[in-house]
């Protein structure tokens, strides 16, 4: 029984070619401070390399001729992945947290509601406020709408209202998101 090898998952344009995986008649190479070399072979950028102890490295292959950097490779791809790090720390998805009640709720029971609720947006998430109606409860819908415009009000501080009050069903909800 033959085994069909294995296809490297990371494409070649992934890893950045280095030293003799450069395959161009002619570069442009810059040094380490950053001081153009000129239009050289890759011969001689890897002679000017290997004379510090470092790697030539394809930096830019759009151009023409392709860009290449006297650098330490290793540090080079630290510095990468450490940028891609930091890229997705900043990255942030604002979920929709929802915040539910009933018409009648209890004074304290709304002010818990709204303090969730700024601690929602502080965060950066929006806010979906749900008035749920039972039974023959639907017939004030108009007390609902009153309630969630007082939430709006008490939270226009930290929110701006991204949709206002609409009945959907047996509920009614708004959509408020945190101010920039």
């Amino acid at each position: 029984m033959t085994h069909t090898p294995v296809k490297d998952k990371r494409s070649r344009r992934d890893v950045p070619q280095i030293n003799d995986k450069i395959r161009y008649p002619k570069i442009r190479a810059i040094d380490t401070d950053g001081n153009q070399l000129g239009i050289i072979t890759p011969e001689e950028g890897r002679k000017v390399a290997e004379e510090k102890g470092l790697d030539l490295v394809l930096v830019s292959d759009k151009s023409d001729p392709p860009v290449c950097r006297v650098m330490d490779y290793g540090k080079y791809k630290f510095e990468q992945e450490k940028k891609k790090k930091e890229a997705r720390k900043k990255q942030h998805t604002a979920d929709v947290k929802e915040v539910k009640m009933r018409y009648k709720i209890d004074e304290h029971d709304y002010h818990v509601r709204v303090k969730s609720a700024q601690r929602f947006l502080k965060s950066g998430d929006k806010v979906k406020a749900t008035v749920t109606f039972r039974g023959r409860e639907i017939q004030h819908v108009n007390l609902a709408e009153d309630l969630l415009q007082r939430m709006a009000k008490d939270l226009q501080e930290v929110a701006e209202l991204q949709q206002a009050p609409k009945r959907e069903g047996r509920n009614m909800m708004m959509l408020l998101s945190p101010k920039k």
